[in-house]
């Protein structure tokens, strides 16, 4: 793989993240699936946008087709590169290796953007689902202190630990999607199935109908950045990966087709939350106020697994030199505490902007990333494909481009689809990661900041 101590200004060697981590307990399968379970989706709370966008059928069908296309393909990438590269950082060290440790910042810039942006939706749905039962928390002082203190409440519990964290997901997951459980056995004296086949082809939002589908079901490769941390990660990783992509298909397919079957059609009510007042007509307002509570909970779940993700993603860049050092400091906990923090002032930052305006620029910015990422797949397989993978999926090189092959595409779709609005910031932030690489560099050669590359990194990177 590529050396790293040949860039154009040196590192120095920082302790090994091997010693720095031995005493900290890994994260097992049970835990590491609902981590990936909240890292992708959470559940059906923001699915609703696809049946207001298309209609029953199409939404049905968007969540039996996409996880072909796109869920598979990502989780196997990510089984077989987590598995060559079984260390923090994920993803920027793939395309680090690749493509060069330009483009590995550029990745991770981008993907650690998405993970912060796609966080700050989380307190927005979490007070979207309660404001009906508590409407002062649907504007003013009382909404914007709750925002303040979830995001603090969540981000001490990220900074106690990630097994802590991973229960927690456990625990959360099993509660937040019970509701759903009872509502799709209740439902079914009340299904017609003539409603899943409503299909208005002329009347669709494309826009809004492909990004729900994809902020529903990507980030699929969000726990790579914590792949050091994972128990026996070359077996774990992979399983976990498959039971994941079954739970979330699962998840998010069932709700919509008892609720989209249950109750007479109108579009324009399926909007965020409205699965809460599904919930009622079905089963009355305990089940509402179930699947309230279980939203508000399965929004927590999708905060502390996501921040997980993004402030492991920092450590590992700093154990890479592409950031200063002080990002791969872990707290008594094990935990990448100004990762933390710096993921934390995002969310507070963006937790303004609208549920629709956060989705399109998260996604449009995630499909850069995921460009870099299947380029470094197939380069990888070209170039070192004799290289120990533990996991890998049985194709050649011709099938590795196959597999990018029907993602690629998708993401085109939402490339041309989005705004010229939501085009322009991504564009912006992009060209800020570019910009942002050569200064560090500079400062790292003024030796203002001290940046330093991992001895057990550089083993990893150099085979």
């Amino acid at each position: 793989m590529r050396d790293y101590n040949n860039n154009d200004h040196p590192y120095d060697d920082v302790s090994s993240p091997k010693e720095a981590t031995k005493s900290i307990r890994k994260v097992s399968m049970l835990p590491l699936v609902f981590l990936i379970f909240y890292e992708v989706s959470g559940g059906p709370f923001g699915a609703e946008g696809s049946v207001n966008a298309a209609g029953p059928f199409l939404a049905l069908l968007g969540f039996i087709i996409f996880p072909f296309i796109w869920c598979i393909p990502e989780a196997l990438i990510t089984a077989e590169m987590s598995t060559m590269f079984p260390i923090n950082g994920g993803f920027v060290v793939w395309v680090s290796s690749a493509l060069g440790p330009f483009w590995g910042f550029q990745v991770g810039w981008m993907k650690w953007l998405c993970g912060v942006i796609d966080n700050a939706l989380y307190p927005v749905l979490f007070l979207d689902y309660l404001k009906s039962a508590i409407p002062a928390l649907a504007n003013g002082l009382p909404r914007v202190a709750s925002i303040l203190v979830l995001t603090l409440l969540l981000t001490y519990l990220n900074y106690r630990g990630l097994t802590i964290v991973g229960w927690t997901a456990v625990f959360m997951g099993v509660f937040s999607m019970l509701p759903f459980a009872v509502m799709s056995l209740i439902s079914i004296p009340q299904l017609e199935p003539s409603r899943w086949l409503v299909m208005d082809i002329g009347n669709v939002d494309w826009n809004l109908y492909l990004n729900t589908l994809f902020w529903n079901l990507n980030y699929w490769d969000s726990v790579s950045t914590l792949t050091g941390e994972v128990s026996n990660p070359k077996h774990t990783l992979p399983k976990a990966l498959c039971y994941a992509v079954i739970f979330v298909a699962l998840s998010n397919f069932l709700p919509l087709l008892s609720g989209t079957g249950a109750i007479p059609l109108n579009r324009e009510l399926w909007t965020d939350g409205y699965l809460a007042e599904v919930a009622r007509i079905i089963g009355g307002g305990w089940l509402r106020l179930w699947v309230q509570v279980a939203a508000a909970t399965s929004n927590m779940g999708m905060f502390i697994a996501e921040m997980s993700s993004d402030s492991f993603q920092l450590l590992g860049m700093a154990e890479l030199g592409m950031l200063p050092e002080i990002f791969a400091k872990r707290s008594v906990y094990g935990t990448p505490l100004i990762g933390i923090l710096f993921s934390a002032s995002g969310v507070l930052l963006l937790s303004g902007l609208s549920f629709q305006e956060i989705v399109a620029a998260q996604n449009l910015l995630y499909c850069g990333g995921m460009i870099l990422e299947f380029i470094a797949f197939v380069r990888m397989r070209m170039i070192h494909p004799d290289a120990s993978r533990p996991y890998k999926i049985p194709v050649g090189t011709i099938g590795s481009i196959l597999i990018c092959v029907p993602p690629t595409i998708l993401i085109c779709f939402v490339v041309v689809l989005s705004t010229l609005k939501v085009a322009i910031v991504s564009f912006v932030m992009m060209i800020f990661g570019f910009l942002m690489k050569p200064c560090l560099n500079y400062i790292d050669r003024k030796k203002w900041v001290k940046f330093s590359v991992s001895s057990d990194l550089q083993e990893s990177l150099i085979r």
